[in-house]
């Protein structure tokens, strides 16, 4: 009896634990995130402060698509400036001195943008620019010339950015500077003087030029080799003009943050990282001042440069978690557009009251995903197999356990880098039960001209090789599952996952390619005509291919798609100028041919990047079936 008792406690034991482990499990499970809550239009973002500061511009959707919005400080009401009824406003900025909002706009993602003022009293938007096959650029505008901005347009050369003055009231627009076919940027005075410039060299490098005013001849002030263009740049002028503030890596691996003075010829460094190149600068849009700059590591950090903004850094640090970014401010510089970017919920926006000390809150971008449980973004340092440090990003899925599936996704560019902070993309992942593994493989910015350079002529090969390796890493740390793992990328990172399939066909199960090149060679064919300039930069990077023919093809994944032998998922924009179509036609014709499965998306009013609402739920509602066929996470019918 004492036995029979004894087996009946056992087993009431043993259900007892497996109804906890089952009420654990389904108690986990987190609630299906909709695609249309994750890649819908933002609810509100890209708030920007009127110069008066008594108005709020920001976008939201109208129709359906993101448009232009104000809200009213005082009264506390929001009206729709805009009425776009297409691809949406994607960015905006405020006339100095209001009360008129410019934007510019393209026509099915061409990058032929025009530029549009739209007045806050209403009557529609204006095209300032009606020139059919032209870009339009912005390059200066600034508070204290409040009728007229600097822009750059192609008009007279499709090669070649010339500078134009444009008159916001009579909508004139006069030449004003004349590019040799050169330059890839001009700099700007404070008196509205071009000033300098910087020449692309044939050899990758650069030329940085400068004169005493517009009537005087050009002089090359020093030059960066190519080993130092990635990682240099001209910020601009000091308010004297006597000197030109500079991110510069000349003698040293990553680039610092310094002054150099026209007169003397001598230069001063004002912030530099042994580790990290410097990222943002904030200047004083009146006396020029630098006052503060950032350095992304793990994180992006702010650091003081000048006394008066150090006590305002210091209190928007504890205004809300995340990293802190800056937008404008108002025309007395009271109150400044601030953000908070955190990995578990939407930007967050706020107006920070420099005279009171205290920052109201605006808005979050996506509202409708408070009620969603995200899963936080870990940051990772993974070796490559040569000894290189991969700053990496790890988020998990928050049921089940490991190992996981685990699809990696690489950023674009690839002259870029990924970060910290909320992704539509990993929380979707994260969501559907799928590990997601974002990597700074060899070749990302911010982490040093050495670490740029690996990069160059390594496209299929070492840069590829950083990726293979993050992934040995997560199966070894059991986080992923050998036999459940998926690639997914866009422009470069696109062609990672075509390059994945071809070059190391074991490794992954699924590939996922959005607008990436198949063909380097035609790829760099291709280029928009203004991108001529920075070619001999990018031959060096990428590789030649009027004069490395072999090697080209060795590297490109349309001439290795008889290795490829696992599904593939290709989507492409046909008004795409970077990557044209030809570059996934192709693809996807080679791996029909050859009996192996490939799904084509196709868009016909997209560019490089889908940006109408109905076009990117489409695109990630087929992404989600296939990496569910394949992969096994869980998919919203």
């Amino acid at each position: 009896m004492k036995q029979i008792h004894g087996i009946i406690l056992a087993l009431v034991g043993i259900l007892a634990v497996f109804c906890l482990l089952f009420s654990e499990k389904t108690e986990k499970a987190p609630s299906l995130i909709p695609r249309k809550v994750l890649f819908g239009p933002d609810q509100k973002n890209g708030p920007q402060i009127s110069p008066d500061g008594s108005l709020v511009a920001y976008l939201a959707p109208q129709g359906g698509v993101l448009n232009i919005w104000l809200h009213d400080r005082k009264t506390k009401t929001d009206r729709v400036l805009t009425r776009d009824k297409n691809r949406g406003i994607q960015s905006f900025f405020w006339v100095p001195g209001g009360p008129s909002i410019l934007f510019l706009q393209d026509q099915g993602g061409n990058e032929n943008w025009h530029l549009y003022r739209s007045d806050v009293t209403g009557g529609g938007a204006k095209d300032l620019t009606p020139f059919d096959g032209v870009q339009v650029r912005v390059l200066f505008v600034d508070k204290h010339f409040p009728d007229q901005i600097l822009i750059l347009m192609n008009r007279e050369d499709q090669s070649r950015h010339d500078v134009y003055r444009l008159d916001l009231n009579s909508g004139a627009i006069e030449l004003v500077e004349k590019n040799t076919g050169q330059i890839s940027k001009w700099i700007v005075d404070a008196a509205m003087k071009v000033r300098g410039a910087v020449s692309a060299r044939a050899d990758g490098g650069h030329d940085v030029l400068i004169r005493q005013d517009e009537r005087s001849a050009w002089k090359t002030l020093f030059s960066w080799d190519f080993e130092d263009a990635m990682t240099s740049d001209v910020l601009g002028f000091s308010r004297t003009g006597n000197e030109l503030y500079l991110i510069d890596s000349r003698g040293s691996n990553t680039a610092r943050l310094g002054v150099m003075d026209l007169v003397t010829g001598t230069a001063k460094t004002f912030f530099s990282d042994p580790q990290y190149d410097v990222g943002g600068v904030v200047v004083d849009p009146d006396d020029r001042e630098i006052e503060m700059v950032s350095v992304y590591r793990s994180r992006n950090e702010w650091i003081p440069l000048h006394e008066r903004v150090r006590a305002d850094l210091a209190i928007l640090k504890t205004v809300d978690a995340g990293d802190l970014s800056f937008g404008n401010r108002s025309e007395d510089k009271r109150y400044w557009i601030v953000g908070f970017n955190n990995d578990v919920s939407p930007l967050k926006s706020y107006i920070y009251d420099q005279k009171s000390k205290k920052a109201e809150f605006l808005f979050t971008q996506r509202p409708a995903l408070a009620k969603y449980k995200l899963a936080p973004m870990k940051s990772v340092e993974i070796s490559s197999r040569d000894g290189l440090k991969l700053q990496s990003y790890l988020t998990l899925p928050d049921n089940g356990s490991k190992p996981f599936p685990m699809v990696l996704v690489v950023h674009g560019g690839p002259w870029m880098r990924d970060g910290w902070g909320f992704s539509p993309v990993s929380q979707w992942l994260a969501n559907r039960g799928y590990a997601s593994l974002r990597v700074n493989f060899r070749g990302s910015t911010g982490f040093g001209k050495q670490f740029v350079n690996a990069g160059n002529k390594e496209w299929g090969r070492k840069m590829q090789d950083d990726l293979v390796d993050a992934v040995a890493w997560a199966v070894q740390q059991k986080i992923a599952d050998p036999k459940r793992l998926g690639i997914i990328g866009s422009s470069y990172g696109g062609y990672a996952a075509l390059a994945a399939a071809a070059f190391t066909p074991d490794v992954f199960q699924c590939a996922i390619d959005l607008f990436g090149p198949s063909d380097l060679a035609t790829l760099i064919r291709s280029m928009p005509p203004y991108w001529s300039v920075e070619k001999a930069n990018i031959m060096r990077m990428v590789g030649n291919p009027d004069t490395e023919t072999a090697f080209m093809k060795e590297r490109s994944p349309l001439y290795h798609a008889d290795r490829i032998r696992i599904p593939v998922l290709v989507a492409q924009g046909e008004n795409d100028s970077r990557t044209p179509r030809t570059e996934s036609d192709r693809i996807v014709q080679a791996l029909r041919i050859r009996g192996i499965p490939c799904e084509y998306l196709f868009f016909p009013d997209e560019g490089h990047g889908f940006v109408k609402p109905e076009n990117r739920l489409k695109l990630f509602q087929t992404a989600e079936a296939f990496l569910a066929r394949h992969l096994g996470g869980r998919f919203e019918k």
